[in-house]
């Protein structure tokens, strides 16, 4: 009797090798017009099908998206009734938030050519022809139409040669805010011997356990047996963007073995199963030896392939068994991660041997390179972790594999073989926000001011999505302007998961050890090691502080990012923060307020701090910003930090660049940079402190840190941990 495992594997090849030639397959993670057919108003545009115009002012527009072939949904001699299953990610975004509606609809459709009217028809039907055409969609609507009966703005519906939904359900019941502008996934499943369709919906790419919309309904007819499937959105008087970023789909359950005519361009994916011709009449002998030959082949054939599934099943497991521990232990704690898992050989290729020239960026946790990958010429980012690293990689992998926003950095796969831990991601054509910002704008024009304010929209975008819409929150931890990168387009796109923390939104943070870049730290976080999503927001308003400054959080000469900008708002003179660089060519209303946005979230006290959401609604111009107090706030924390005075003496003796001198009762550091001091000024109002160089009118003035202490043993210091 065979194993388990293996009675198993060779069931699985089995039924595959029966059921592929009754199924249609396809898969696009992205877009190109090889396959499809775009109608009305929709376009392609970096892989992504967008279905309505793009436009700044109010219009009306409609467009649709189909698979050029169709597919074969009803045998009508047999009455076979084919189940589907679709999975698509898609986003409805706004240019003006005000100027909402309509929605999109995936669509099965007996015809190809005609476009839909905009408005309520969602580009299904033309309004003049409302009975010509034959459909079953599920729409997503964001408008609430009253003459197609719409029970609110923000619905998924069941559409049945109507625009008048069968069956209706709030998005909202999912989490799911349709017009949000973020990512979200759908599921459609179509069960004909359970005669239901469910329609599931998510912010993340994991599908929900429960369904949004199930329907009882048998759909044959309302099926035709070949038809064409696809999506189609629709405006009318708003700045609706309908866009389409991915899409599987599939077909399952024909069991008839009869060969069938089918139409010229039906895609080769689809296959009818093969049923030899019957020979000419025979007789005598050769009918007898003739009827031997057709009993030995019909044993020997079978029992040929039992015996290869046996052999391939019994080599599989060998395989199996002589995996490395450490990889299989690493591989059931990613095994959850949506993208595909690339072979080490693949992404060696890519790289060219991860060749040094191939580098890109380096980061605490590893080395990132260019791939490009041969056959397809496409290219990616490839992280190789360290091998300390291995935690992190693991929680990259694991939080990052399960969000989809448009300002995340995508992860399209891993690797975990010989040893090597690899990330894959996109490429971002622009690199780092750093190196932009810095970097690049010391040899050819800087950053122009439509790019920066878009970054800080952008980045806040996120971090919402971050905090309040995923089913756990999220806590990045190391949000800094070297982890943003910036696509062809300039929109920014936050990486780099490997200090994130998962948290249930009604549970109270837990301590850990401080982990982060110096410079972004809240003052809190340094002191407790407590990662809140306030503690996201203090490095936030650090970076849009860079952004609209051009300077670094932590300058080799001068006082620390935040302190310059808020003595210059005490001054009145904000404005005066501006990068000097742009010479001026900026709007001064969004500069004025993306530096009060920006000081607002690094207020000291993390209770005055805005929530994510907050700061993107007033960079969106829909709430009024925060009051910003002319005087920087001070805090008095009475709990002791962890780390000794021992071993903060020991940390800054190795940091290099830093004298330390240890007297009886006196610990005297000094500093290549001001913003130790600050934070340990901040952050020890029980200890006598004698700074200089933090805040003076000579920003050149410095000397050394004098830290008077009454015992070294009562006192204790934050772990500064840069990463």
């Amino acid at each position: 009797m065979l194993p388990r495992k293996l009675l198993t594997f060779s069931l699985f090849i089995f039924f595959f090798f029966f059921s592929i030639s009754h199924c249609f397959i396809f898969d696009f993670p992205s877009f190109s017009l090889r396959n499809l057919t775009l109608l009305g108003d929709s376009y392609l545009r970096n892989g992504v099908v967008g279905l309505t115009r793009e436009l700044g002012v109010p219009a009306s527009s409609s467009g649709s998206v189909i698979y050029n072939n169709p597919v074969r949904f009803l045998d009508q001699e047999s009455n076979v009734t084919a189940s589907f299953t679709t999975r698509f990610s898609f986003s409805i975004g706004n240019v003006n938030p005000a100027s909402f509606g309509d929605g999109l609809a995936f669509f099965l459709s007996g015809d190809n050519q005609t476009l839909g009217s905009p408005g309520g028809y969602l580009g299904l039907v033309n309004s003049s022809q409302l009975t010509k055409n034959r459909f079953v969609a599920v729409e997503f609507d964001t408008r609430q139409d009253l003459h197609f009966a719409d029970p609110d703005g923000n619905h998924v519906g069941l559409d049945l040669d109507s625009l008048v939904s069968v069956k209706t359900a709030n998005a909202g019941l999912a989490g799911v805010n349709l017009k949000c502008g973020n990512v979200i996934t759908a599921w459609v499943d179509y069960r004909h011997e359970e005669k239901k369709l469910e329609v599931f919906l998510s912010y993340s790419s994991f599908k929900p356990e429960t369904a949004l919309l199930a329907v009882g309904i048998d759909l044959s007819e309302f099926l035709q047996e070949f038809m064409f499937v696809g999506f189609s959105g629709s405006t009318e008087g708003s700045t609706e963007l309908h866009c389409i970023e991915s899409w599987s789909f599939q077909t399952f359950g024909f069991r008839d073995s009869r060969p069938r005519i089918r139409p010229h361009n039906v895609n080769s994916v689809y296959s009818v199963p093969f049923k030899p011709p019957i020979p000419a009449a025979e007789s005598g002998d050769n009918r007898h030896r003739s009827k031997n030959l057709r009993l030995g082949l019909g044993i020997a054939i079978p029992s040929f392939f039992c015996a290869l599934l046996a052999l391939l099943g019994l080599f599989a497991a060998k395989k199996l068994k002589r995996g490395n521990r450490k990889q299989r232990v690493l591989k059931t704690d990613v095994k959850a991660a949506g993208p595909r898992q690339f072979t080490y050989k693949e992404l060696r290729i890519a790289t060219k041997g991860f060749n040094a020239g191939r580098i890109i960026g380096n980061g605490a946790f590893g080395t990132v390179y260019k791939a490009v990958f041969p056959n397809s010429g496409n290219v990616a980012a490839v992280k190789r972790s360290k091998h300390e690293g291995k935690t992190e990689f693991v929680a990259e992998l694991s939080i990052i594999a399960g969000l989809r926003h448009k300002n995340l950095v995508q992860l399209q796969g891993w690797c975990i073989d010989k040893d090597e831990l690899l990330l894959v991601y996109e490429f971002m054509a622009n690199g780092s926000l750093d190196k932009v910002l810095y970097k690049e704008s010391e040899q050819k024009n800087p950053l122009k001011w439509c790019h920066r304010y878009n970054i800080a929209l952008g980045l806040a975008s996120v971090l919402t999505y971050l905090h309040q819409e995923c089913e756990q929150q999220v806590i990045h931890r190391d949000i800094k302007t070297s982890n943003i990168m910036l696509d062809s387009g300039y929109n920014p796109r936050l990486g780099d998961f490997g200090l994130a923390r998962l948290m249930d939104h009604d549970k109270s943070p837990v301590s850990t050890l401080t982990a982060g870049t110096m410079g972004y730290l809240a003052p809190e976080y340094l002191q407790y090691g407590t990662a809140t999503e306030k503690t996201d927001v203090f490095s936030y308003g650090v970076v849009i502080l860079e952004v609209a400054c051009g300077r670094r959080p932590i300058e080799k000469e001068g006082v620390n990012l935040v302190d310059w900008v808020w003595r210059l708002h005490s001054f009145g003179r904000i404005i005066d923060a501006a990068d000097k660089r742009l010479c001026g060519e900026f709007k001064e209303e969004e500069m004025k307020k993306l530096l009060v946005v920006g000081l607002s979230c690094a207020n000291p006290d993390g209770h005055e701090r805005p929530s994510m959401r907050r700061v993107l609604q007033i960079l969106n111009n829909e709430a009024e910003a925060l009051d910003v107090p002319r005087v920087k706030p001070t805090l008095t924390f009475s709990n002791s930090l962890p780390l000794s005075i021992d071993d903060i003496f020991s940390d800054v003796e190795e940091g290099g660049g830093q004298e330390v001198q240890k007297q009886e009762d006196c610990l005297e550091i000094k500093l290549e940079d001001s913003s130790f001091s600050s934070s340990i000024s901040s952050n020890m109002p029980n200890l006598q402190l004698s700074v200089g160089g933090i805040f003076s009118e000579d920003e050149d003035c410095r000397s050394p840190l004098k830290i008077k202490l009454d015992s070294f043993e009562q006192h204790s210091f934050p772990r500064y941990d840069d990463a």
